[in-house]
């Protein structure tokens, strides 16, 4: 009986953990599309790391300063097939978007899949890592 008492509990942890995480992500998404620097320094760890498709590293600091500076905007984002893994503080978030993008002057679509790292900080997810890659044409 107390083992089937600790399993639910468990369960549900483990379901408020994706809902706090799944609104980590719908909030950056929110951001990334409004350029809210504040939200979006909530949503990023100090430490985060994110590598492009082309194996760039951008900190924290990085992606902030190119909404700051108006270098990048995102118009819309538009995530499909996000997967979220547990493993206790830790977790994985997978999934893919297709975006619209200005940068350099221009306004593109760009198709992305996507792995990123968050861990659970002073109470509260935080996104540590990312990693970009552009599916290849035809790919499932």
């Amino acid at each position: 009986m107390v083992d089937q008492i600790h399993q639910v509990k468990q369960q549900g942890e483990q379901v408020d953990d994706e809902r706090q995480i799944l609104a980590l992500h719908e909030a950056g998404d929110k951001a990334l599309m409004s350029a809210d620097l504040a939200a979006l320094s909530r949503v990023f760890a100090d430490d985060y790391v994110q590598y492009n498709e082309a194996g760039v590293a951008f900190t924290k600091q990085d992606v902030l300063e190119n909404f700051r500076s108006g270098a990048i905007r995102y118009p819309s984002i538009v995530s499909t097939g996000r997967r979220i893994r547990l493993f206790g503080d830790m977790a994985v978030v997978h999934g893919s978007e297709v975006d619209e993008v200005e940068a350099g002057g221009k306004r593109f679509a760009v198709r992305y899949a996507y792995l990123d790292v968050v861990q659970k900080r002073d109470g509260e997810w935080k996104l540590v890592a990312s990693q970009l890659a552009r599916p290849v044409e035809g790919s499932r």
